[in-house]
């Protein structure tokens, strides 16, 4: 996955600088990033990305960007939760 992340195709990023991005200490600033992957990236590709652990911290500001794909990932986490899968 080197150089622009085929998710990302209209915008002016790199792999080096998305991923900086994705560590950005303004949680605001990284929950736009971590959208987007979410919303964009197939499925497996987004855990190339993010950890459970990251979407799970940072899920209220992530939640804005998610556009269409919000359902689909507010459906996964409440059912891994009511499964017992995760406790957050």
């Amino acid at each position: 996955m080197a150089g622009k992340p085929y998710f990302l195709w209209d915008v002016d990023v790199t792999e080096d600088q998305l991923r900086e991005k994705l560590r950005s200490g303004d949680p605001d600033a990284r929950a736009q990033w971590q959208g987007w992957v979410m919303a964009e990236a197939r499925y497996d590709d987004v855990w190339k990305y993010l950890t459970l652990e990251d979407v799970l911290r940072d899920w209220p500001h992530i939640q804005r960007h998610l556009g269409r794909m919000r359902g689909y990932w507010e459906f996964l986490l409440d059912g891994w939760r009511r499964q017992g899968l995760i406790h957050a």
